[in-house]
């Protein structure tokens, strides 16, 4: 059994160690893939280790956390999922540098150390990018009328938000953005770094109570729009955002960010893939690049994002996948 603890067991790592801080670490594929990669890698003799917290664990359990990893002399730092914005807005004040992204997001994924500074990190916006271009690329978003739909406002709503909508990207954006939530809060949070990047883009923001209401908006989505669930439903929790009764759009793309749990949202998505040309797409690039692009920071060595090193950490990775 991987080592796994939470924040009232933590004690000294005995060897350069990483962090995973989730809510179930012991089920994830990563577990058995780093090792590999720490060998491909030459990373030398590392650990890694899992942190369960609770979904919205109280602010000083994240502190506890954070104040171990920060004090202890070999612990190098750690991925966050699914606490990245509870966990930065109760331990902010314990970092000595953050990055721009995280302050713009308020959350952080990636935790590292360099001259004895903790940093806190956001990697979701390059990640889920890098995860995105692969089946959705800018070209698809040139065609009039494509629209995003989001289910969910936690950090990686934010991050593709963000990604999709850089005018940067000139016309390879959405034509408008549709996030749903049961928290009102995160919306308004969304909807902060939205109108900041973006104001020209219009953002929809709707409270869902119920999966139903999440039907709705998605009944009323066009031909080809991008739906994704962030909800961390399917993973994190059992079930999917949406009823059985959900319809998809006609030649949609169905992302489901989570590859691994029971993938709900996933089986109502492929059971369209021919009646309404549903494309379906789980999370297992945005696990990839997500990872390495925490593993580069807290390691500090250069892993490319394509080309045959990445290749190779892929296909190890996909030698375990279940």
């Amino acid at each position: 059994m991987p080592t796994t603890f939470t924040a009232a067991t933590l004690r000294p790592a005995i060897r350069p160690t990483f962090y995973f801080i989730g809510v179930t670490t012991a089920s994830s594929s990563i577990r058995r893939v780093f090792p590999m990669w720490a060998k491909i890698l030459e990373l030398g003799d590392v650990e890694m280790v899992g942190i369960d917290l609770p979904l919205h664990a109280a602010p000083d359990e994240y502190r506890s956390v954070v104040s171990f990893i920060k004090s202890d002399r070999l612990s190098l730092g750690a991925l966050v999922t699914t606490h990245k914005i509870d966990l930065f807005n109760a331990t902010s004040d314990l970092f000595d540098d953050i990055d721009p992204l995280a302050v713009l997001m308020s959350e952080v994924s990636c935790l590292s150390k360099m001259d004895n500074r903790l940093r806190a990190s956001a990697k979701d916006p390059v990640s889920s990018g890098l995860a995105i271009d692969v089946f959705a690329p800018p070209a698809y978003w040139q065609t009039a009328g494509r629209e995003l739909f989001i289910m969910g406002a936690g950090g990686s709503a934010i991050a593709i938000d963000w990604y999709l909508i850089r005018s940067e990207r000139g016309h390879a954006r959405p034509s408008r953005v549709t996030v749903s939530n049961r928290s009102a809060q995160r919306l308004r949070a969304l909807r902060e770094v939205h109108e900041s990047v973006a104001p020209d883009i219009e953002l929809i923001t709707v409270v869902v109570p119920t999966a139903s209401d999440n039907d709705a908006l998605l009944a009323s989505m066009p031909e080809g729009a991008v739906v994704v669930n962030a909800t961390g439903l399917g993973k994190d929790a059992p079930g999917s955002p949406l009823t059985d009764n959900a319809i998809f759009p006609e030649r949609s793309l169905a992302w489901d960010l989570n590859y691994r749990g029971n993938l709900v949202f996933l089986e109502q998505a492929r059971g369209q893939s021919v009646s309404r040309s549903v494309t379906v797409v789980d999370g297992w690039e945005y696990f990839i690049h997500g990872w390495t692009q925490v593993i580069a920071d807290v390691f500090q060595v250069q892993i490319p994002t394509n080309g045959p090193v990445f290749d190779e950490l892929s296909a190890a990775a996909r030698s375990v996948r279940s």
